[in-house]
C-alpha cells in the first residue's frame, strides 16, 4: 500500500510540474486527465499495436467456437490492462475530489467503460470494414473519439463531486 501512495505522490508531482507553463490556459484536472488519459490512450495503441501485428499476426483468432477478427482480437486482448490503469489513474490522480464510494465509482466506470467497448467496437468495424483504413489509424481515430466521451462521463458521472445542499432558513 505504501508503495502505491509513494507511486501516487511521484505521478503527481510529475504532473504538476509539467502543468505550470499550462496553469494560465486549463484547469490542472483537465491537464491531469488529459495527461493521464493520454499516457493510457498511447499505453493502449502500443498494447494494441503490438498484440494485432505480433501475437495474433495479423490472423483471425480461432477459439474453436467463435473465430475473432484480429483487430477485435486485439482489442479484447488490451481491454484488461487498461481499463484498470486507466481506473486507477482517474480516482488517484485526476478525479480526487470525489466523494463518492470506491465501489460505486468502479461500478460507474464499468458502465462508461462499457459504453467505451460498445463505440470502440462499432467505430473499429466502421473504419475498418466499412470505410477500409488501416486498422492501427483506425484504432487512433477511434481512441479520440472515445476519449472525449470518456473524459465528460468521468468529470460529471463516475466522479462525479457531490455539491452540498443549500442551507435553507426556516423561520
Amino acid at each position: 500500500m505504501k508503495t502505491l501512495s509513494k507511486t501516487r505522490d511521484i505521478i503527481e508531482a510529475v504532473i504538476d510540474w509539467l502543468y505550470i507553463p499550462f496553469r494560465k490556459l486549463i484547469p490542472q484536472q483537465t491537464f491531469r486527465y488529459a495527461l493521464c488519459g493520454g499516457s493510457n490512450t498511447v499505453l493502449d495503441i502500443f498494447l494494441y499495436f503490438l498484440t494485432y501485428n505480433f501475437i495474433l499476426k495479423k490472423q483471425v483468432f480461432n477459439l474453436g467456437f467463435i473465430a475473432i477478427s484480429p483487430h477485435i482480437a486485439s482489442f479484447l486482448i488490451v481491454f484488461p490492462i487498461t481499463f484498470i490503469t486507466g481506473f486507477m489513474l482517474s480516482k488517484y490522480i485526476t478525479f480526487t475530489e470525489s466523494q463518492i464510494r470506491g465501489r460505486i465509482q468502479l461500478f460507474r466506470y464499468g458502465v462508461t467503460v462499457f459504453v467505451c467497448i460498445l463505440l470502440n467496437y462499432f467505430l473499429l468495424k466502421l473504419f475498418v470494414e466499412f470505410f477500409l483504413f488501416y486498422p492501427t489509424p483506425s484504432k487512433m481515430l477511434t481512441a479520440g473519439i472515445v476519449v472525449v466521451y470518456s473524459y465528460l462521463s468521468n468529470k460529471y458521472y463516475t466522479f462525479k463531486i457531490k455539491k452540498d445542499k443549500p442551507i435553507v432558513n426556516k423561520q
